[in-house]
Protein backbone atom coordinates (compact mmCIF):
# COMPACT_ATOMS: atom_id res chain seq x y z
CA UNK A 1 0.00 0.00 0.00
CA UNK A 2 1.85 3.06 -1.49
CA UNK A 3 -0.09 6.36 -0.32
CA UNK A 4 -0.50 8.99 -3.42
CA UNK A 5 -0.41 11.60 -1.42
CA UNK A 6 -3.08 14.30 0.58
CA UNK A 7 -6.57 13.60 -0.43
CA UNK A 8 -8.29 16.19 1.86
CA UNK A 9 -8.50 17.64 5.16
CA UNK A 10 -11.76 17.03 7.19
CA UNK A 11 -12.57 19.39 9.76
CA UNK A 12 -15.34 19.80 12.11
CA UNK A 13 -17.05 23.04 13.17
CA UNK A 14 -19.42 24.17 15.18
CA UNK A 15 -20.83 26.79 12.58
CA UNK A 16 -20.39 25.86 9.15
CA UNK A 17 -20.64 29.81 7.59
CA UNK A 18 -18.44 31.30 9.76
CA UNK A 19 -15.38 28.51 9.04
CA UNK A 20 -16.47 28.79 5.67
CA UNK A 21 -15.78 32.69 5.74
CA UNK A 22 -12.61 32.19 7.39
CA UNK A 23 -11.35 29.68 4.77
CA UNK A 24 -12.64 32.46 2.19
CA UNK A 25 -10.08 35.00 3.80
CA UNK A 26 -7.74 33.37 3.76
CA UNK A 27 -8.02 32.56 -0.34
CA UNK A 28 -10.20 29.50 -0.57
CA UNK A 29 -13.59 29.47 -2.89
CA UNK A 30 -16.42 26.62 -1.73
CA UNK A 31 -16.21 24.20 -4.17
CA UNK A 32 -19.75 23.16 -2.85
CA UNK A 33 -21.84 22.80 -0.33
CA UNK A 34 -24.34 19.83 1.22
CA UNK A 35 -28.42 20.84 2.59
CA UNK A 36 -26.29 19.12 5.96
CA UNK A 37 -24.33 22.67 7.13
CA UNK A 38 -21.63 21.19 5.25
CA UNK A 39 -19.22 21.75 2.33
CA UNK A 40 -15.77 21.35 0.20
CA UNK A 41 -13.46 24.46 -0.23
CA UNK A 42 -10.52 24.35 -2.59
CA UNK A 43 -7.76 26.62 -2.78
CA UNK A 44 -5.09 26.98 -5.77
CA UNK A 45 -3.17 24.27 -4.81
CA UNK A 46 -3.05 21.50 -2.34
CA UNK A 47 -5.48 18.95 -1.50
CA UNK A 48 -9.67 20.83 -0.65
CA UNK A 49 -10.77 21.33 2.75
CA UNK A 50 -14.03 19.15 3.81
CA UNK A 51 -15.96 21.26 6.56
CA UNK A 52 -18.95 19.51 8.31
CA UNK A 53 -20.74 21.12 11.22
CA UNK A 54 -21.29 18.70 14.59
CA UNK A 55 -23.41 19.58 17.39
CA UNK A 56 -22.12 21.98 20.12
CA UNK A 57 -21.75 19.28 22.58
CA UNK A 58 -18.88 17.47 20.47
CA UNK A 59 -15.38 18.81 20.21
CA UNK A 60 -14.31 19.79 16.57
CA UNK A 61 -11.56 17.41 15.75
CA UNK A 62 -9.43 17.27 12.50
CA UNK A 63 -8.22 14.30 9.98
CA UNK A 64 -6.05 13.81 7.47
CA UNK A 65 -6.98 11.65 4.41
CA UNK A 66 -4.71 10.16 2.59
CA UNK A 67 -5.22 8.77 -1.22
CA UNK A 68 -4.92 5.41 -1.98
CA UNK A 69 -5.16 3.70 -5.37
CA UNK A 70 -6.94 -0.09 -4.16
CA UNK A 71 -9.06 -0.08 -1.07
CA UNK A 72 -9.08 -4.10 -0.94
CA UNK A 73 -5.49 -4.63 -1.60
CA UNK A 74 -4.68 -2.19 1.14
CA UNK A 75 -7.36 -3.52 3.52
CA UNK A 76 -5.60 -6.77 3.70
CA UNK A 77 -1.94 -5.16 3.60
CA UNK A 78 -3.79 -3.30 7.48
CA UNK A 79 -5.01 -6.75 8.38
CA UNK A 80 -1.33 -8.38 7.58
CA UNK A 81 -0.05 -5.78 10.16
CA UNK A 82 -2.41 -6.12 12.71
CA UNK A 83 -4.44 -3.17 12.34
CA UNK A 84 -7.93 -2.77 11.88
CA UNK A 85 -9.18 -0.95 8.93
CA UNK A 86 -12.28 -2.12 7.53
CA UNK A 87 -13.12 0.13 4.30
CA UNK A 88 -16.92 1.29 4.02
CA UNK A 89 -18.58 3.05 0.94
CA UNK A 90 -18.83 6.72 1.60
CA UNK A 91 -21.81 9.15 0.89
CA UNK A 92 -20.10 11.21 -1.55
CA UNK A 93 -18.45 7.83 -4.31
CA UNK A 94 -15.56 6.82 -2.14
CA UNK A 95 -13.80 4.09 0.10
CA UNK A 96 -12.70 4.79 3.57
CA UNK A 97 -11.13 3.91 6.78
CA UNK A 98 -9.79 5.50 9.32
CA UNK A 99 -6.55 4.12 11.85
CA UNK A 100 -4.58 5.08 14.84
CA UNK A 101 -0.43 5.69 14.02
CA UNK A 102 1.61 4.56 17.08
CA UNK A 103 1.49 7.81 18.67
CA UNK A 104 -2.63 7.79 18.73
CA UNK A 105 -3.31 10.37 15.47
CA UNK A 106 -6.39 9.28 13.84
CA UNK A 107 -5.43 9.29 9.74
CA UNK A 108 -7.87 8.35 7.15
CA UNK A 109 -7.39 6.60 4.42
CA UNK A 110 -8.92 7.24 0.85
CA UNK A 111 -9.36 5.02 -2.44
CA UNK A 112 -11.84 5.30 -5.70
CA UNK A 113 -14.53 2.52 -5.65
CA UNK A 114 -14.02 -0.68 -7.14
CA UNK A 115 -13.43 -0.34 -10.94
CA UNK A 116 -12.72 3.46 -11.10
CA UNK A 117 -8.65 4.72 -11.20
CA UNK A 118 -7.33 7.47 -8.63
CA UNK A 119 -7.48 9.43 -11.92
CA UNK A 120 -11.18 8.89 -12.50
CA UNK A 121 -12.55 9.49 -8.78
Amino acid sequence: MVSEGIEALFLETHNWGKAARFFQALGYEIEFETDHQSGQLRSKVGPPVFIAEIPEDRTPGMQLVLRIADAEAAEQQLKDLGLEGPFEPTHFGTMMTTLRDPDGRVWGLQAPLSGHTSEQA
